[in-house]
């Protein structure tokens, strides 16, 4: 899946948003573009179990 995180804007960041995604799917690889604020989620989870889970860590992700 690809996600549009508006407020990812730092390494910090990527490691949130890394550590949220694998609270829902431990084996989860996440790719991030910084620049464009995107992540590419390689994941068995649905994305409907994903975004609880940024939003819970304070990330306002939407699928792209």
């Amino acid at each position: 899946m690809q996600l549009h995180i508006e407020n990812m804007v730092c390494g910090a960041c990527v490691s949130g948003v890394t550590k949220a995604i694998q609270s829902v799917d431990a084996t989860a690889e996440v790719s991030a573009d910084l620049e464009k604020r995107t992540v590419i989620v390689t994941s068995t989870a649905p994305t409907d179990a994903v975004l609880p889970a940024l939003s819970n860590a304070g990330f306002n992700a939407e699928p792209i």
